[in-house]
């Protein structure tokens, strides 16, 4: 049985990995490699439409700065932890 907070990881891991898949249009095995301009979906236009989605999804606004930074899934998670306090 996992506790809350396990709970809580492992929902945000789905809800973000679900944010890309639904913006990019690709596989589930594909997102934690994608990288920004990676694949033509993830042009500048599509960073915005992440970043608005992640926002959404995650009821937070992100800095300039890091949506500058975002270049990739795994960076963004890093960013969502460190500056936002999205558990993964």
């Amino acid at each position: 049985m996992f506790s809350n907070y396990h709970k809580s990881e492992m929902n945000n891991k789905i809800k973000y990995k679900n944010v890309f898949i639904k913006c990019f249009n690709v596989n589930e095995q594909d997102v934690e490699n994608l990288v920004y301009n990676g694949i033509s979906a993830w042009d500048s236009v599509g960073h915005i439409n992440l970043i608005d989605e992640l926002e959404t999804s995650f009821g937070i606004m992100i800095e300039p700065d890091d949506i500058l930074d975002f270049v990739s899934y795994k960076k963004g998670m890093k960013i969502l932890n460190e500056k936002y306090n999205v558990e993964f």
